[in-house]
Parts: structure tokens; C-alpha cells; sequence
């Protein structure tokens, strides 16, 4: 019996030395590496959490100096102390602090802001601007301290993202690890910005990495919980707003009002997002047509806000003490009404007159009063089937915040943890898928992707579309001395015909042209001046092409899969 078992024996003890030598090698080829990259994951995630920290400390330090305030959470009821021509100087000397900084460190008085980092996500390698990226967040800061009606959200995760990228180029991380680095520091910034770990995590894969890849969940996960640490260790483990009393449906018939909500939240996001495209348009249009210097237009945007914060302070800087109001229900109907349409109107003229800010806490505040409108309405008219007018301010709030983001996960969530609020998620969810559902019809699916497209970013057509602008011409064509090159006289032939490409143009121009000549190869050429004739480099292959696109579109499928 013995005997028989030891070959047995044996070959078990094989197998398992074998298994240990083989888990003994993965722990030194992978194990490693991957606690090495959570380390840099939670060094990320404090680092950009203290960013945000300190982004948010420097606003309200120097809200505070300018308007002369202990209490920056009460900043437009203090303003409204004020002398008026103090409220319409410190708009216009910050626009022209801000006009002089972009105009000196900026190629095109823009600031940078979340749709940049997308973008960076999708064509970049996760990596964005450096100096620019800090120069956009001092303009956003001096913006939302002197006065303008923006966020605070949208320059901090732009920060983060600068962060990330100074870290990727020092360890030289290729793309995807660059892009799970760019989402830790986005997730941390936003969780120290709102003290929501969860929503933090949760919109740096859903808004600016736009999958939900499990190997980017854990370290995204440590950054955020690292900057919410950061940023509870500085200002306490409060929620940002303070509900009065208990929101609850009065009765599951009371939804189909938070479906009428959403459809009306939908619209009214979609105006706030068109308002500022409007904006951005005419003051393009206007500064081209009267010559005004570009360093100018922030400081004109500035004495607009001036002049409307003289009567109506509420528009003054973030506006989280008019949301928190709404949210309290300490507003009346007409005017909820009234602030709806002013800080529309501030948001459009502080975005379009390029001074700096993000959408993200406009377009709470919007929602908030949206809401808080809506349901004093709603309640009046079916008093005996409805719950707390607060509640709909709450669904408001979040269902054009998630119209305008494009984000309805983290932005539902976001809300839930700004406001501490876990029992009315069926009403704030209902109202939010149907904004999102009505808004992403009239626009480009959000805010930011809308942004890119009009800069002629296709992201929001899925990688299909964008993936093609990644790719030169000149990268992929077969030069004329390759031994499978296309005949030169056929090339010559296609050239006087009109059909060509310069070599510097993406596949993005040039797939289209193949629809339309209906060749399987366009010659490529450099263009030389009006009379110079153009120089053949090679020939771009239909089959060449698709295989480039086809191979970046199943990287890109298992790096969301993976």
C-alpha cells in the first residue's frame, strides 16, 4: 500500500513546489508593482485632496479680505451691506487681473477645466497642460473670489489632473496607467472638494474615464478615500448642506411629479448649457467686431456681474448659501423664480467672458431653486397627496446638476452625500434619469462633451469617431519606396484628379474621402506654397487604415474590460 502511494506522494509534492515557485514568481513580477502603484495611487490621492483643500481655503481667504466678511457662507447677505460701488469695483479689478494672466500665459484666453481633462483622457495619454493648468487655476481662483458666478469644482479637477500628469511624465507610465492616475487624482479632488468618497470615485469613471474598468476601481477607490481624509481632517465630517426636517414621499403617487420634475429639470439645464454656449458666441462675435484687446473681455464680463450683483448679491461666487436656502425651503415662489433666471444669466456672462469657474455648483444651485419652484407649486395645487416642498428642491438639484455633468450615478450619489439624505433616493433618482434622458437629445450628451464638439473633439460619438483623430496620415501610409507602395503614375493620375491628402492630416479627414473617390488608396503629399506643385510622400491604403482604427478600438475595449 505504501509503495503504491508514493508515486503519489511524490507527485503531489512536485506539483505543489511547483505551484510555490510559480506564485513565488508572481509575487515578485506583479505583486509588487501593483502595491506599488496603489502607494502612488494614495500619494496622488493626498496630494491632489490638499489641492483642493488649499483651492478651496485660498477662495475664501481672499473672499473674505475683499468683501470684508468672518462668515464667507453668508457672503450675499453680508454683500448686500456693502457699498454698491464696492460690489461693482471688485467683479471688474478681478476680471482684469484674470484678462492680464490668460492673456500673458494663455495662446488663446482660455481657461482650462474638466472638458480639457477628458479630452486628455481620450487622445492624450491622460495627460494635460502642466503651466497652463496652473494658470487657469489661479485665474479660476482670483474669478470666484472677486465676484464671478461660477464653481469651484470643474478648476480643481483640471488642478488634479496637473498633479497627475507631473507624476506620469517622472515615472514615464504609459497610457493606460496614466489614465487610472489622471482618475485617482480627478476622484480625490472631487471627494476632498464635496467630502463624497463615493460620488469622487464614482464620477472620475463615469464622467472622465468614461468606463467602469475593474482594475482602475481599487486605486481610484484609495485616492478618493485619501483626499476625503485630507479634507475631513481640515474642515470636520459635516455634510456641505443642512436639510430642515424630514423629506419623505407622502405617497408613491406623489412620483409621477418628480417624472414632470425631471422633464422640466431636463429644459432647464438645457438653457443654462445653451445660455453659456450663447454667451461665448456673441462675445467672440462682438469682440472681433469692435477690436476690444482679449485681456479686456474677462474685465467687461466682470462689470456686467457687478451691476447685477448691486440688487441681487445672491449671484456673488459659488452660491451655496442660496442653495442651502432653497434646500430649507426659505425662499418664496417668485423668488426661487427670480434667481433661476439671474444666476443663469451670471453663470452665461462669467463663462462667455472667459474670467474662469466650472458649471458643477451653478448648476446645483439652479436645480435647488428649479426644485424648490416647482414644488411650492405642486404642493399648493395637490396639498392632500404631497409630501415637503424641500424635496423637490433636493430632486432638483440633482437633476440638473446630472443633466448638465452628464453624470447621473455620481451625481445622484453627490447629492445623497452633500446633503446626508439616504431615504428620498427614489424621488431624487426619478427626476434624474429623466433630465439626463431629455437633455442628452438636445445636446451632446453634457456640458463638456457639447464643449468639445464645438472645438471639433468628437468624443461623444464613442471611440469609433474620436479614435480616428489619434492617428496621422503620414504614421500609417506606405512611402514610395516600400516594395507593396501604390504605382507612382497612378498616384500622379489620383493627384491631378483632386484626390489627395496632406501627410499631416489625421484618418479623421481621410476615411470620408474614401466613401467619396471610391479608391482604395489616396495619394499623400506635402503642399507647398500657391504655385508650388505638391511633393508625393506615399500612399494611404483603405486596409492600412482600417486596421489601425480596428487595432486602437479592441486596446481601447480591453482596456475598459480589463
Amino acid at each position: 500500500m505504501a509503495r503504491e502511494l508514493k508515486p503519489f506522494v511524490q507527485k503531489s509534492a512536485t506539483d505543489f513546489g511547483q505551484a510555490c515557485r510559480d506564485a513565488a514568481k508572481v509575487l515578485r513580477t506583479r505583486g509588487p508593482s501593483q502595491i506599488q502603484f496603489w502607494f502612488i495611487a494614495l500619494a496622488i490621492g493626498i496630494a491632489a485632496g490638499t489641492a483642493a483643500l488649499l483651492f478651496r481655503l485660498g477662495i475664501e481667504s481672499l473672499q473674505a479680505f475683499l468683501y470684508g466678511t468672518d462668515d464667507i457662507t453668508k457672503l450675499h447677505s453680508f454683500a448686500a451691506s456693502l457699498a454698491w460701488y464696492w460690489i461693482l469695483t471688485i467683479p471688474i479689478l478681478g476680471g482684469l487681473v484674470v484678462g492680464l494672466i490668460l492673456d500673458r500665459f494663455t495662446d488663446d484666453g482660455r481657461v482650462r477645466s474638466v472638458a480639457d481633462v477628458i479630452e486628455s483622457a481620450a487622445l492624450d495619454e491622460g495627460r494635460v497642460e502642466v503651466r497652463r493648468g496652473f494658470v487657469s487655476a489661479l485665474a479660476s481662483m482670483i474669478t470666484l473670489s472677486t465676484g464671478g458666478s461660477s464653481g469651484r469644482e470643474g478648476p480643481v479637477v483640471h488642478l488634479a489632473a496637473v498633479l497627475s500628469t507631473c507624476v506620469c511624465r517622472w515615472i514615464k507610465a504609459n497610457g493606460i496607467t496614466a489614465r487610472d492616475l489622471l482618475g485617482c487624482a480627478v476622484a480625490a479632488a472631487v471627494s476632498a472638494s464635496f467630502n463624497a468618497p463615493i460620488a469622487g470615485a464614482l464620477f472620475a469613471l463615469e464622467v472622465v474615464l468614461r468606463h467602469f474598468a475593474v482594475h482602475a476601481f481599487a486605486p481610484i477607490v484609495i485616492a478618493a478615500a485619501a483626499g476625503t481624509v485630507i479634507s475631513r481632517l481640515a474642515l470636520g465630517d459635516v455634510t456641505e448642506f443642512t436639510l430642515s426636517g424630514q423629506n419623505a414621499l407622502a405617497f408613491y403617487v406623489e412620483l409621477p411629479a418628480f417624472l414632470l420634475l425631471g422633464i422640466v429639470c431636463g429644459l432647464v439645464a438645457v438653457v443654462l448649457m445653451k445660455a453659456i454656449f450663447w454667451a461665448d458666441d456673441f462675445a467672440s462675435h462682438l469682440q472681433a467686431r469692435t477690436g476690444v484687446p482679449r485681456f479686456l473681455r474677462p474685465a467687461v464680463a466682470g462689470s456686467l456681474l457687478g451691476l447685477i450683483a448691486i440688487w441681487y448679491p445672491h449671484i456673488i461666487g459659488v452660491g451655496y448659501e442660496t442653495t442651502s436656502d432653497a434646500l430649507t425651503g426659505n425662499l418664496l415662489l417668485h423668488e426661487a423664480i427670480v434667481f433661476v433666471v439671474l444666476k443663469v444669466v451670471a453663470v452665461a456672462i462669467t463663462i462667455g467672458g472667459r474670467m474662469g469657474g466650472g458649471v458643477f455648483s451653478p448648476s446645483l444651485m439652479v436645480g435647488a431653486l428649479t426644485g424648490l419652484a416647482f414644488g411650492v407649486i405642486a404642493t399648493s395645487i395637490f396639498p392632500n397627496v404631497s409630501g415637503e416642498g424641500t424635496l423637490y428642491a433636493l430632486a432638483g438639484m440633482g437633476a440638473v446638476a446630472a443633466a448638465v455633468l452628464g453624470a447621473p450615478i455620481s451625481t445622484t450619489l453627490i447629492v445623497f452625500e452633500l446633503t446626508g439624505d439616504w431615504q428620498t433616493g427614489l424621488a431624487v433618482m426619478v427626476a434624474v434619469s429623466l433630465s439626463t434622458t431629455i437633455s442628452s437629445r438636445l445636446v451632446d450628451r453634457s456640458f463638456f462633451l457639447t464643449q468639445l464638439e464645438r472645438r471639433n473633439v468628437h468624443l461623444a460619438a464613442g471611440p469609433q469617431a474620436y479614435l480616428l483623430a489619434t492617428f496621422k496620415v503620414s504614421s500609417i501610409m506606405r512611402e514610395m519606396d516600400a516594395s507593396n507602395a501604390a504605382e507612382e503614375d497612378a498616384c500622379w493620375e489620383l493627384i491631378r484628379e483632386g484626390v489627395y491628402i496632406d501627410g499631416n492630416a489625421t484618418l479623421e479627414q481621410a476615411m470620408p474621402m474614401f466613401e467619396q473617390a471610391g479608391h482604395n488608396f489616396i495619394p499623400v503629399v506635402t503642399l507647398g506654397g500657391e504655385d508650388a506643385p505638391p511633393e508625393l510622400w506615399g500612399a494611404l491604403f483603405q486596409v492600412d487604415a482600417l486596421r489601425a482604427l480596428n487595432k486602437a478600438l479592441g486596446d481601447t475595449a480591453a482596456e475598459e474590460h480589463s
